[in-house]
């Protein structure tokens, strides 16, 4: 199943809790190489129990494994997808010119996939005077705007049920097809010359599920819930705390007094994780269908087992395992 001769880069991907960062982190130091991280909460500073960052885990026997594009934002700015595809550009292309091949890990899809395969993105700035003529239009009318715009086909139906997506969904339309966006375009640099080799990892549906309650038992027990508190007294809100998903939305509405108990916030969380989970499975099928080619690594075995096949992978893809 592999690809990518004289490939420039390896990319191991994953749902939640299956040990991604200990294999990563193993393979990038048998290959003599770096961690480019692909979370979308690992990037906000503070956000260390809840996203998982364990960093402890990037030092190998007692040697530091350097990572990139973790605790590069702040609370106060909306990281978006455009910006890790600039950022992670930028870092490929340093680590490149320096003669690494960048390990890429992570579980966050659409950061993977808008490198693996180069989503042609843009930053939308808000359109106030568009907002303003939009406002007192119905929901059907800005439906029929919006199915006009996109030639009548659009990716995600939902977005005709909720006004504030149909108005999103709009602006983002018209940017897209006005000149300032091709102008934009045109001013961005050429996209690096990215060849990945394409690992993923998981374990079979019952062990995922032990795994995630016992690592949430685990960061609660670290001080996940005053990790929160603390986000906030420090002047995060509860709507954007909320806005980052999971552990920080459940937490948020625990501390809120929106649960009977925290036994009950860790049990509906601990659930709604094990969806997410099947949905980022869902998402790497999704990728394999549009034709990006997945390695999947033994669904049983210890890391040193998964890490030995990975190695054999990379290795007949052209890479020197180093040690």
């Amino acid at each position: 199943m592999m690809q990518a001769q004289n490939c420039n880069c390896v990319v191991l991907l994953g749902p939640t809790a299956v040990g991604k960062t200990a294999i990563g982190v193993r393979l990038a130091r048998a290959l003599g190489t770096e961690i480019i991280s692909a979370d979308s909460r690992q990037v906000y500073k503070g956000l260390d129990i809840g996203s998982g960052k364990d960093l402890a885990d990037y030092v190998l026997d007692g040697v530091q494994v350097p990572y990139h594009l973790i605790d590069v934002a702040d609370l106060s700015q909306e990281y978006s997808v455009f910006l890790y595809q600039k950022d992670f550009y930028e870092c490929f292309s340093q680590m490149q010119a320096r003669g690494l091949v960048p390990v890429v890990v992570g579980g966050s899809g659409m950061y993977v996939d808008a490198v693996v395969r180069g989503y042609d993105l843009v930053p939308v700035p808000e359109d106030k005077k568009l907002r303003a003529q939009l406002a007192d239009k119905s929901l059907e009318e800005l439906g029929k705007m919006l199915l006009a715009l996109k030639g009548g086909s659009l990716h995600v139906p939902r977005d005709l049920l909720e006004r504030d997506r149909v108005v999103k969904a709009i602006e983002i339309e018209t940017f897209i097809q006005s000149p300032e966006c091709e102008a934009f375009k045109k001013s961005l640099p050429p996209r690096p010359d990215i060849r990945p080799i394409i690992l993923g990892t998981t374990l079979p549906r019952e062990k995922l599920r032990a795994n995630i309650a016992r690592r949430l038992d685990e960061r609660l027990d670290e001080g996940m819930v005053e990790e929160v508190k603390g986000l906030h007294e420090a002047g995060a809100s509860w709507e954007r705390l909320e806005k980052l998903g999971l552990e920080y939305r459940f937490v948020s509405e625990f501390l809120q007094g929106k649960f009977s108990s925290q036994k009950e916030m860790r049990d509906l969380l601990c659930t709604a994780i094990c969806q997410f989970a099947k949905r980022q499975e869902t998402w790497f099928r999704g990728m394999e269908k549009k034709g990006v080619v997945i390695n999947w690594l033994p669904l049983e075995g210890s890391v040193e087992e998964k890490v030995k096949a990975a190695m054999e992978i990379v290795a007949a893809c052209g890479l020197e395992v180093k040690r």
